[in-house]
């Protein structure tokens, strides 16, 4: 137990491997140096002081039967309930929460936020954190019951597992992980912000998860790991498209984990593309602010480009080869380290 903690928890990119989380698919994701920072100090008042710099706003609220709320709130209440549902023993602290994420922007800040929060807030207790995945399932417990977002773990596990240097790829049926080195040379990656914010719970999001769980009630399969494209004929509409984007995705993070491997980055970049085509075609999470933004960024020489993220929004990452100057406003992202209580 400790009378103050600073936690740092980082935002992702996926490189690939989009909607696959919650249908025990494969994923490639990296931490980034943008995330957010929780400065804790514990109290004995019962209650949870809560203050988001950013925003300019604060909550408070008494610990044991805690009452829901929304927006950055919900993540606050939900981690305070869920740390203590894990058996801490919360006496009382004052979070000041800050972060370099722009909320929105698919670039995960509401996994950073959970996982900043909650290593924060067990540092005040007398448990001990519990280990990355049972932290990851934890946080996720905190989307999904608290904020209403029924996101799979792609987003805190690339948070909590993220290295120098790597990407993660991240079988979700086996809850494995094999590291991959992210060496691109002279070749870079980068975000480009569409300009258009979503809220994942407010998003088709949970309508996407929904609409995959039928898919694999009308097929008889437990997830969609088990689809193959010769099942889709058997589907009706939009059921058909969301089964032909998850097995598509699949095969494209396989093939990415290849073309790493290799060096091969004009492959690589191929795959971002079909990567969007299929989250544009068959997924139906794009926009006409993304579909402009991944225009700009082919215009200045990106070999691929595609939106990151749940959709709706936020921001599209891409390829740049050698030479090649990054579209104004745009962002070079590398992998980071992971999440970590700083002091």
């Amino acid at each position: 137990m400790r009378d103050s903690a600073i936690a740092f928890a980082p935002g992702r990119v996926n490189l690939i491997g989009e909607h696959t989380d919650y249908n025990e698919g494969l994923a490639l994701p990296f931490a980034i140096s943008d995330g957010v920072t929780v400065r804790a100090t514990r109290t004995k008042s019962g209650r949870i002081e809560a203050v988001a710099t950013d925003l300019g706003r604060r909550d408070s609220f008494a610990l044991g039967q805690i009452a829901r709320a929304d927006g950055w709130r919900a993540f606050v209440r939900g981690a305070a309930a869920e740390v203590d549902r894990h058996g801490a023993q919360l006496t009382g602290g004052r979070l000041e929460i800050s972060g370099t994420v722009p909320r929105g922007s698919g670039l995960s800040s509401s996994a950073a936020l959970e996982v900043a929060l909650t290593l924060a807030l067990f540092a005040l207790s007398d448990a001990p954190v519990p280990g990355r995945l049972e932290l990851a399932q934890l946080c996720s417990r905190i989307e999904n019951e608290w904020v209403g977002a029924r996101t799979g773990l792609l987003d805190q596990l690339a948070s909590l597992y993220g290295e120098r240097d790597t990407a993660v790829e991240i079988d979700f049926r086996s809850l494995t992980l094999n590291r991959v080195a992210l060496d691109l040379g002279e070749f870079s990656l980068v975000t480009l912000d569409s300009g258009e914010r979503h809220a994942i719970a407010g998003s088709g999001y949970n309508q996407r998860r929904e609409e995959c769980e039928g898919a694999c009630r009308e097929l008889g399969l437990a997830s969609l790991r088990d689809a193959t494209l010769e099942m889709v004929q058997r589907l009706p509409e939009p059921l058909a498209a969301r089964v032909r984007h998850v097995v598509s995705e699949n095969d494209r993070v396989r093939a990415a984990v290849h073309a790493l491997a290799e060096r091969d980055f004009p492959a690589l970049g191929r795959l971002l593309d079909a990567s969007h085509a299929s989250l544009r075609d068959c997924y139906d999470v794009s926009t006409p602010a993304v579909e402009a933004t991944v225009e700009r960024l082919h215009r200045a020489g990106a070999l691929g480009a595609r939106i990151v993220g749940g959709g709706f929004g936020g921001n599209v990452l891409g390829l740049l080869p050698p030479g090649v100057s990054a579209p104004r406003g745009a962002v070079t992202v590398t992998p980071g380290p992971g999440a970590a209580l700083i002091d």
